[in-house]
């Protein structure tokens, strides 16, 4: 056997980087979008839950 590295060896360490580097990239751009969704979609329930205080409250009032 052979001690020394195959010539191309800097390449495919280069190339298993710049693929860690996207993944890395793509799973920051989930996560801000998942974070997002979160927020509004917590917003949105909170206007949900004001809307059918507020309507209840008409429907008592009315009675």
């Amino acid at each position: 056997m052979s001690n020394t590295l195959p010539p191309n060896t800097g390449y495919v360490a280069a190339a298993y980087l710049v693929f860690l580097f996207i993944l890395l990239i793509y799973i920051v751009i989930v996560a801000i979008r998942a974070a997002r969704l979160e927020r509004e979609l917590s917003e949105l329930l909170a206007q949900s839950e004001q809307r059918g205080f507020e309507s209840a409250k008409s429907e008592t009032s009315s009675q």
